[in-house]
């Protein structure tokens, strides 16, 4: 087991840090060509990318926890949890596709722009939108084959998507002059790439997932959504940070307060893909030792992932407590100093959250996997709606921008707190 579970993190550490990778190069690419507007129309856009991932990630993730418990303990019908996906995401992506339509200058208005920046981000958003329907769907067919014994496949296809948006952002926005119609554009696509990747274990001798032409179940679909709330908040809580944060900052350093949570918010993204990956990677075996009673088997599972990210949770705010100079500058084409001095000590607090955050994802993706749903929920959301809403708004009021930077942090405390009086009241997983 130990080789396995080594092999699934692995799998899942590369595929969630290449994701958010190429989040970052994004980040990057927008803020040479179109600057400190550009970094803030981005950010603004943040929890309109948050919301459609959760979506997708509680549809996909979800129902590829319940199809590996369902094989675990030989349910009949568990190959009809990969098709139920597939069109739940499909329905779930609709209101996205026609909001593209019809009203992005109203979304974008609600999350904050001025006439400024709905020049800079009008057809950047436009574009993700319509592209909602791969975003979606794309987590299904990931997930769907990590857990049916192909984690380096899903690997291989996220990797393989932020390569092609790394590149295609590059060849849109520079040589093509696109902007950020080319960074849409390529962000858009991209998940197209990572399916037709997974295509190659659908398509294969070894797949064991089938998709069953049938009406689509409510009652599954619930099911399953109730394994995914972890993975949706998870994905959701970003999307509530930055938006929360947005106004915040809006109100109490302008644009340039906000393009400064803009670089500190994508760069967190490397950090919360490296415990994603983990709490992702620990998944499949975990649900398939609670489904054959192998309590000890989830104990020692659930206390090595715990002991990784702990060890990757010092490393990373290690690296960026040294690293805080160079990396904002890389993000700082037009050399603002008041956007430097906005970011640097901001980047340095709101890493030191991760040291808490490991172990509060972790254990979301662990009580996933094990079918405890409700405490999964429980978690994911105090410390990705709830802890962190209150935290910033009351330190906000008594430390301005700082206090908003020690939100994070602030809100991982009491959510670890609020998990260990969770540990205590839960019986052993070994008794």
């Amino acid at each position: 087991m130990k080789a396995k579970l080594r092999r699934y993190i692995l799998s899942n550490l590369i595929a969630m840090t290449g994701l958010s990778f190429y989040l970052l190069a994004d980040t990057y690419f927008i803020s040479v060509t179109q600057g400190a507007n550009g970094i803030t129309a981005l950010n603004l856009a943040l929890p309109v990318y948050g919301l459609i991932f959760a979506i997708g990630s509680m549809i996909g993730v979800g129902s590829a926890t319940r199809y590996s418990l369902g094989k675990a303990v030989g349910w009949g019908d568990a190959d009809r949890y990969f098709s139920g996906s597939v069109i739940a995401a499909l329905l779930a992506s609709l209101p996205f596709v026609l909001l593209g339509f019809f009203a992005v200058d109203g979304v974008l208005t609600l999350l904050g722009a001025d006439s400024a920046i709905l020049a800079v981000g009008r057809e950047y958003l436009r574009i993700v939108l319509w592209c909602a329907p791969f975003f979606m769907l794309n987590y299904t067919f990931t997930a769907f084959a990590r857990n049916d014994g192909a984690p380096a496949i899903a690997m291989s296809a996220t990797l393989a998507s932020g390569i092609f948006n790394i590149l295609f952002d590059y060849l849109f926005m520079f040589p093509l002059g696109m902007g950020m119609v080319g960074a849409a554009l390529a962000t858009g696509i991209s998940p197209l790439v990572s399916m037709g990747v997974c295509l190659f274990h659908y398509l294969s001798p070894r797949n064991k997932v089938r998709f069953v032409w049938a009406l689509p179940s409510i009652r599954r679909l619930a099911a399953c959504c109730s394994l995914g709330v972890a993975a949706f908040v998870g994905e959701i809580s970003s999307a509530v940070t930055t938006l929360a944060f947005n106004f915040l900052l809006l109100n109490l350093g302008g644009n340039v307060a906000v393009a400064a949570y803009g670089v500190i918010a994508n760069a967190a993204l490397v950090g919360s893909a490296l415990f994603n990956g983990v709490s992702q990677g620990l998944q499949p075996l975990a649900s398939a030792a609670h489904g054959a009673g192998d309590r000890d088997g989830e104990a020692w599972i659930l206390r090595r992932c715990l002991q990784v990210g702990a060890v990757l949770a010092a490393a990373l705010a290690g690296a960026v407590l040294l690293a805080a100079d160079p990396l904002v500058a890389a993000f700082n084409s037009e050399g603002s100093a008041q956007l430097a001095a906005y970011a640097v000590p901001g980047v340095r607090l709101y890493f030191l959250g991760f040291l808490l955050a490991s172990f509060n994802i972790v254990r979301a993706g662990y009580f996933s996997a094990v079918g405890m749903g409700r405490e999964a929920a429980v978690i994911a959301l105090f410390r990705g709606v709830v802890s962190i809403v209150l935290f910033a708004a009351l330190l906000a009021a008594v430390w301005g921008v700082t206090g908003v930077w020690l939100a994070f942090p602030a809100s991982e405390a009491f959510t670890l707190l609020l998990s260990f009086w969770m540990d205590r009241r839960r019986p052993d997983p070994r008794t």
